[in-house]
C-alpha cells in the first residue's frame, strides 16, 4: 500500500484527481468506481476545474458508483444518484448514459445486483475505485462482520452509519435516514485495479489505523485493502494521528513518484 500523509484535505484532495487526470488521459475511456458522501466532494470540485480549464475530457469515461439507499429514486435530494449530478456529472462532460449507480428502487435486489456485477464486468472492470471510511472501518455500505468477498448486495444498516449520515438528510432527521442500501461488497472492490481512500479528521483516525497497520479484519473492512495489489491512501494529519509509523511512511513517499501529484 501507499500512505501519503497530506498536510491538508485540500491537498488531497489535488492530488486524488490529478491521479484521475493522469489516467484518463492515458485511457479515455477509464471506468471509474466513485463514492459519495463529503470526502470526496473537494476532489470532484477539481476535476471539474481540470475539465474546464485544462480540457480533461470525460467522453468516454464510464463510471460506477459504490452504492445507493434502498427506497431513494433518482431524484430524491438525498440519493446517492441525485448527489453525483449535482456534484459532478452535470458539471462535465460525460454520458450519463454511462453512468450507473445502484437502483434504489428496484424491485427484485438480487437481481438488480447481479446486473451491477455483470455491468462491472462487461465494461471491463473498475481501473480506479474512490473510497471513504466509515468511522467504524466500512467502506460502501459494508458494515463490520460482512464478509471480506462480499458481493453487490443489500446491506442492513448500523446505527451509527445512519447517525453519521444524518446530516446529510434536510433536517437531520434520524427517522429520514433508510435502513438498507444496497452496495458493492468488498469483494467487488478488491477487483478494482487500482483503489484509492481518502480520509480527513481525528474521527477517522481509529478506522484508518486499523485498516493500514491493524489485523485483516471483516469488523474493518478497509483493512482488506492490505491485500489489494494497488491500494493508497489519502489522509490528511488528523486522520493519520494514530498511525505508528507515520514517519516511515512520509520517508517511503519522499522518495516516490507521488510526490509530482503536488503540482
Amino acid at each position: 500500500m501507499d500512505i501519503v500523509i497530506c498536510k491538508s484535505k485540500e491537498q488531497a484532495a489535488h492530488m486524488v484527481a490529478g491521479l484521475i487526470d493522469r489516467a484518463i488521459r492515458a485511457k479515455p475511456d477509464t471506468v471509474l468506481g466513485l463514492a459519495t458522501g463529503s470526502t470526496p466532494v473537494l476532489m470532484y470540485k477539481d476535476l471539474i476545474r481540470r475539465h474546464r480549464e485544462c480540457g480533461l475530457d470525460f467522453s468516454r469515461v464510464r463510471s460506477w458508483n459504490l452504492d445507493e439507499y434502498v427506497g431513494l429514486p433518482p431524484d430524491h435530494p438525498a440519493s446517492y444518484r441525485f448527489f453525483m449530478n449535482d456534484q459532478l456529472f452535470d458539471h462535465i462532460n460525460i454520458d450519463k448514459a454511462n453512468t450507473h449507480v445502484p437502483d434504489g428502487m428496484a424491485t427484485d435486489f438480487a437481481a438488480a445486483a447481479q446486473a451491477y456485477e455483470e455491468g462491472i464486468r462487461a465494461d471491463g472492470g473498475i481501473d480506479i475505485q474512490v473510497l471513504g471510511i466509515g468511522s467504524d472501518g466500512h467502506i460502501g455500505f459494508n458494515e463490520p462482520a460482512t464478509s471480506l468477498v462480499a458481493r453487490t448486495h443489500v446491506q442492513t444498516l448500523m446505527l451509527q452509519t445512519r447517525l453519521d449520515n444524518a446530516r446529510l438528510f434536510f433536517g437531520g432527521r434520524l427517522e429520514d435516514v433508510p435502513t438498507r442500501a444496497i452496495t458493492m461488497g468488498t469483494g467487488t472492490v478488491l477487483d478494482s485495479r487500482t483503489a484509492i481512500l481518502m480520509a480527513f479528521g481525528k474521527g477517522k483516525a481509529p478506522a484508518v489505523a486499523g485498516a493500514i497497520e491493524g489485523a485483516i479484519s471483516h469488523m474493518n473492512q478497509a483493512s482488506a485493502l492490505q491485500m489489494h495489489r494497488d491500494a493508497k491512501f489519502f489522509v490528511d494529519e488528523d486522520a493519520a494521528s494514530l498511525l505508528k509509523n507515520a514517519d516511515f511512511y512520509k520517508a517511503v513517499y519522499a522518495d516516490s513518484d507521488l510526490r509530482s501529484l503536488e503540482d
